[in-house]
């Protein structure tokens, strides 16, 4: 099946056609302010294009979890402002999500003009399970862009069977945006015919997050390298003791299980970083793994992990990598990270293809200040990437197909 493009869709002529666009805007805020713009960038792209070809663009996304209830701590106002910095154009923001003062402002539009709605996940509906609840928001959404047309750009919730996301393209024609669409042909390079060696490298707090892709990806890669809080559950299924680290007791037989079909591809700290309490001034030292002292927690792969995990990296053709290797929004466990995604820029300057999964991990290469360039794609979606791998469908692709 095939699936229409933004391309498509503006070679169609859209000059004074309204254009209705789900974006990715669930951006991190401190006091108010936006700390990774890397979604907001990500996006311009496909919203400029529109500008450019003269559409009236109105846009649709979330910010954090408010659980349908309007809450001013998760409104959209600073990312209507980010926008209308980086597009050169004023960005208004709607005082509702598909209320009276969106249409008003919707009805107002003219050629090139951008309208962001009001946080969609104010409305209860926006994640409902319940399809018919769905389908009304979709139809008030849709109802904002009179014979529009809808263009999915948000690929960090292409896995969610949301309103915005799925519902609405069922009410308009529909395409991919160009973030979508390079994602997905990034993913596919990867999952579909990588080019060996394959490493895969899986950080994060939890083994059962990744169950799914481990799963998926160990038999077809060459090495699988864990680090972060779910290293130590795989520790402990080779019997040490992880002391106060995070340990996932009821996946110990799974990750036993896990050793003994994958042991050979499985590679795992041999030394950890820890620390006497959690927090950023703590007491730390680097040990060996079988020599966690009770009480104290790792916070990050050792050096020799790290180099151990460089080795590998610096050897692979293809290297998809997921999850922080430690608490690297702390400078005493920020190396691990820090190491590990060098080794990776070091491996792509030598022509391996390097995919960042997003989430914590792309996060992490713009908080310790690393070359994002250096990385041959860096996916604004974590979720969305790691249930790709896996082989699941994604409802906001699978709308778009026909």
């Amino acid at each position: 099946m095939s699936v229409k493009t933004v391309k498509d869709l503006i070679a169609e002529g859209i000059e004074g056609r309204y254009v209705l666009v789900r974006s990715d805007f669930n951006v991190p805020l401190k006091d108010g302010a936006i700390t990774d713009p890397g979604r907001i960038d990500a996006s311009l792209p496909t919203l400029s294009a529109l500008v450019e070809a003269g559409a009236k663009v109105v846009v649709m996304a979330h910010l954090g979890r408010p659980k349908g209830q309007v809450n001013p701590d998760f409104s959209l106002a600073p990312v209507a402002e980010a926008l209308s910095e980086r597009l050169d154009q004023y960005v208004a923001l709607a005082g509702d999500v598909s209320g009276e003062d969106a249409h008003e402002r919707a009805n107002g539009l003219t050629e090139g003009d951008v309208l962001l709605l009001e946080n969609v996940r104010f409305d209860p509906r926006e994640t409902s399970k319940d399809e018919a609840e769905r389908a009304e928001f979709a139809a008030e959404l849709a109802a904002l862009v009179p014979d529009g047309a809808f263009v999915s750009d948000g690929f960090g919730v292409v896995h969610r069977a949301q309103a915005s996301v799925y519902d609405v393209a069922k009410k308009l024609p529909h395409y991919a945006g160009s973030l979508v669409q390079n994602e997905l042909e990034v993913l596919r390079k990867v999952a579909e015919a990588p080019e060996k060696p394959y490493a895969v490298v899986l950080g994060g707090s939890k083994v059962s997050d990744k169950l799914g892709v481990i799963e998926a990806l160990a038999p077809k890669v060459d090495s699988l390298v864990i680090g972060g809080g779910m290293c130590f559950t795989f520790l402990a299924a080779q019997g040490y003791s992880v002391g106060g680290s995070l340990l996932q007791e009821e996946m110990i037989d799974t990750c036993k299980d896990l050793l003994e079909r994958y042991g050979d591809k499985i590679v795992l700290p041999t030394d950890v970083v820890v620390a006497d309490k959690f927090a950023a001034d703590a007491e730390h030292k680097v040990v060996e793994v079988n020599e966690i002292p009770e009480g104290w927690m790792g916070l990050d792969v050792g050096p020799a992990s790290a180099k151990a995990f460089a080795k590998v990296l610096g050897e692979a053709k293809t290297v998809f990598w997921n999850g922080p290797m430690g608490v690297f929004e702390m400078e005493a466990f920020a190396n691990g990270t820090r190491f590990v995604a060098q080794a990776i820029i070091d491996s792509t300057a030598g022509g391996c293809f390097s995919v960042v999964g997003g989430g914590d991990s792309a996060a992490a290469v713009r908080t310790l200040g690393l070359d994002e360039e250096g990385f041959s794609h860096i996916s604004t979606g974590g979720g969305a990437s790691l249930e790709f791998l896996e082989g699941k469908t994604l409802p906001g692709v699978d709308v778009l197909e026909g």
